[in-house]
């Protein structure tokens, strides 16, 4: 049996950023927090979580004071920030330039709007830590939607500034895009800016290639990423085949009946040690 581990999969420039952080400060001992999950893998989460790593929640931060604490890719807030300075923590900030940028962007759009009359709209997924590190750049204000059922709650008759989550769907962004085109009533002005990282985005004609070249594909996430279930649905798109596992165990050997080719590829949340492990693990199941 063949079993190939895509090469184009596991983590993203800004996750392995924010874990080699992550082990820099743990090796230099004392506590180290992490503000949510570092990635949304619970593997990779419990690697770390035995090098020292704590991960604690908003809740906890006014709770917390004299320490230091990592900020994952995803970003936060101004209110995170603030926070932090008055419970004297001392942040490593590990936000993914991306994002921070997107972030700074958001901002300037709406501090030069005194008066608010825009409507800053986000194309994301409501809750998403990115999303609310976004939303926080215009004091609450920004407006998010996730698919065409939530563009028809925006006003069409006051302008409209849209930006995107930058791991969501470039299809799905066009999509919205060409809605609200349609819908706009003049004199009220659109402008939208594509926020989708190119990094995240081009992984999706790269995997359906990869899944479509395997009798059955492996798709190793965690159950939290987004990321890994807008990409496993490409895989599915294009194999039937396709499987969606967190980890070895959850492999079934019924799977590898008259298989003679296996893809194995996972989410930009996705380490690459998972990813072999899976491999060893169906080479033993199958006897090779």
């Amino acid at each position: 049996m063949n079993i190939e581990i895509d090469s184009g999969s596991g983590f993203c420039f800004g996750v392995t950023t924010a874990i080699r952080k992550a082990e820099e400060e743990l090796q230099q001992g004392g506590s180290l927090y992490c503000l949510g999950d570092i990635v949304h893998n619970g593997r990779e989460c419990e690697r770390l979580r035995q090098l020292g790593l704590v991960t604690v929640e908003h809740s906890n931060l006014s709770t917390m004071k004299d320490t230091k604490m990592l900020l994952r890719a995803h970003g936060e807030p101004p209110q995170t920030y603030s926070t932090a300075k008055k419970q004297n923590i001392r942040l490593i900030d590990a936000t993914c330039p991306v994002v921070l940028n997107l972030q700074r962007r958001i901002k300037a759009d709406y501090d030069s709007d005194p008066q608010h009359k825009r409507q800053i709209v986000i194309y994301g997924k409501p809750g998403h830590a990115e999303v609310i590190g976004l939303v926080g750049q215009t004091e609450g204000n920004a407006i998010v939607i996730e698919n065409i059922n939530d563009v028809k709650r925006l006003d069409f008759n006051k302008d409209i500034q849209l930006y995107s989550q930058t791991t969501k769907s470039l299809e799905g962004f066009r999509s919205i895009v060409s809605y609200i085109e349609e819908h706009i009533q003049k004199p009220a002005e659109f402008h939208y800016f594509d926020t989708i990282c190119r990094q995240v985005a081009n992984r999706i004609p790269n995997i359906r290639a990869f899944a479509a070249k395997h009798d059955l594909i492996l798709f190793v996430c965690g159950k939290k990423s987004s990321n890994g279930k807008v990409l496993f649905g490409e895989c599915l798109a294009v194999n039937k085949n396709s499987y969606l596992i967190d980890n070895p165990t959850e492999i079934d050997p019924q799977w590898f009946k008259g298989i003679e080719s296996v893809g194995i590829c996972g989410a930009t949340s996705t380490p690459k040690w998972l990813m072999e492990d899976c491999r060893d693990s169906i080479a033993n199941l199958v006897g090779e």
